[in-house]
């Protein structure tokens, strides 16, 4: 049987789905596969290059336009939510999503940085922060989810977590929501700064 990248990509990504990250190996897909692991090498130089590409089937709903808006605020917004979503739909893949982001290995990541770039840029921030405006909404969306990921394989596995972290369980999406008006917030206020002439604010420096 002749092997396509998309059948290793499938077969990864139902290990994936299946097992979680940790079980997500060369060796592994190539049993699955009935192949030799040197077969795989073919498609993929490396294993950073295939979680690369699980890491663009699991963004492919978030690194699609989405309905169009005029309004910076509602852009960064809805896709800030669809990238939750899509990393959600997938056992482990906020963790697998940060280690591919990491490595510069998902060119889908890459569309969904430039998209929010763009309206960081249309909120006013200036050009030379603008990608640094989008990666750090990023990280705010992956750490997130990556934690609440995590909770959830807790609670799967019967684990009597402590008070404190159950409720922080509850009412998830309005706890993400209100982290990500935070950070929707600073774009305005570094704009605003920015209009007046004053230099930024370093929380914490002195």
């Amino acid at each position: 049987m002749q092997l396509h990248k998309r059948d290793l990509v499938d077969a990864a990504t139902a290990i994936l789905d299946n097992f979680g990250i940790a079980d997500l190996t060369m060796r592994r897909l190539a049993r699955e596969l009935g192949v030799s692991p040197g077969a795989l090498y073919w498609h993929f130089a490396n294993k950073q290059e295939l979680l690369g590409a699980v890491a663009d089937r699991i963004l492919a709903p978030a690194a699609r336009s989405g309905q169009s808006t005029d309004h910076w605020r509602d852009r960064v917004g809805a896709d800030c939510h669809r990238l939750r979503d899509a990393l959600l739909s997938h056992t482990d893949g906020a963790e697998l999503v940060s280690a591919s982001f990491a490595a510069g290995q998902s060119e889908a990541m890459t569309h969904v940085v430039a998209r929010l770039a763009e309206a960081a840029a249309q909120s006013g921030v200036d050009a030379a922060h603008a990608e640094l405006a989008a990666r750090t909404v990023v990280y705010y969306v992956l750490g997130f989810t990556v934690d609440e990921q995590s909770r959830l394989q807790w609670d799967a596995a019967g684990a009597d977590l402590p008070e404190s972290q159950s409720a922080l369980a509850e009412d998830v999406g309005q706890r993400f929501a209100f982290g990500l008006t935070l950070l929707i917030d600073g774009m305005a206020v570094h704009r605003d700064a920015a209009n007046r002439g004053q230099p930024d604010t370093e929380i914490g420096c002195s």
